[in-house]
């Protein structure tokens, strides 16, 4: 597992840029579901958000650590 990212002399944590790709992911997730109409499916918004936002981030980790190692 890669621990952090240099970027010009200022180390990242990979995790940091994992959850940045992640809200990105999740932002564009969130904005299809809301276009589509599938948010009135769900009954507790938020907490489904936050659940779509873990699993974006396990999945961005998985293939992070697959790629990079």
């Amino acid at each position: 597992m890669i621990g952090e990212f240099d970027l010009h002399g200022i180390f990242i944590p990979a995790l940091l840029a994992w959850s940045v790709l992640a809200l990105l992911a999740n932002l564009l997730a969130r904005r299809l579901l809301q276009h589509f109409g599938l948010y009135r499916l769900i009954w507790h918004r938020p907490l489904f958000d936050l659940a779509l936002f873990v699993i974006l981030l396990g999945l961005i980790a998985a293939i992070g650590t697959r790629i990079l190692a």
